[in-house]
């Protein structure tokens, strides 16, 4: 027995994802019985991938390396359309129930799976709202990720939600500028300065904890 099997012994003895796990593996604070479960939703989602073909609604959060798959949905409108890439950014729309449960969009994709951490999702006025009480992470709508240049986008007052892999938040520094962790900002429609917002701390998550 070598001091790093009996550490993975150890880890696992006590419900924690071992430590040499976590250096091949996608970001993730869940003790083990959650990291297994959440592991197993993963690759039911890529076996459902082959065998029926892309989904109408990606399940964002079961991504190993989550900015690809988005930079590969504006790749595939750049080429389409024979535009620059890098002339290229997401507009976003939240979606309802009835909207993201037909076919695929023409252009880009819908993804779901996110969760806000100190906010929630008002349904009925389609914004940005306190949390209820006692309650800290809230599941986001569907979003629609529409690849198209700035100029382009839509209008409306909104906060700038950062979106992260995890609740810790911080990551090495990648070469973007931004951590590891760190995935996008995405336009969230809210009826509040995006000053408020940013003293509240709100952001998206991939993932929680459990």
């Amino acid at each position: 027995m070598s001091q790093e099997l009996e550490t993975v012994g150890t880890a696992l003895f006590f419900g924690k994802r071992p430590g040499l796990w976590g250096a091949a593996s996608y970001k993730s604070l869940k003790p083990l019985a959650g990291y297994v479960s959440d592991y197993v939703e993963r690759m039911a989602m890529f076996q459902s991938w082959l065998d029926d073909g892309p989904p109408t609604v990606f399940w964002v959060s079961g991504f190993f390396f989550t900015q690809a798959f988005l930079t590969g949905s504006n790749q595939n409108y750049a080429r389409e359309f024979t535009i620059p890439i890098d002339s290229l950014d997401f507009d976003f729309e939240m979606l309802t129930d009835e909207k993201s449960g037909g076919d695929r969009p023409e252009n880009g994709v819908y993804i779901s799976g996110l969760y806000f951490d100190g906010a929630r999702w008002d349904i009925g006025n389609q914004v940005l709202a306190d949390s209820l009480p006692k309650v800290l992470f809230s599941p986001a709508p569907k979003m629609w990720l529409r690849p198209c240049k700035p100029a382009e986008f839509a209008v409306y007052d909104h906060y700038n939600c950062p979106m992260y892999l995890t609740s810790d938040r911080c990551g090495a520094l990648a070469t973007t500028g931004h951590s590891s962790n760190f995935v996008m900002y995405i336009r969230i429609p809210a009826d509040r300065a995006g000053e408020f917002w940013i003293e509240a701390a709100v952001a998206l998550l991939t993932q929680l904890d459990d």
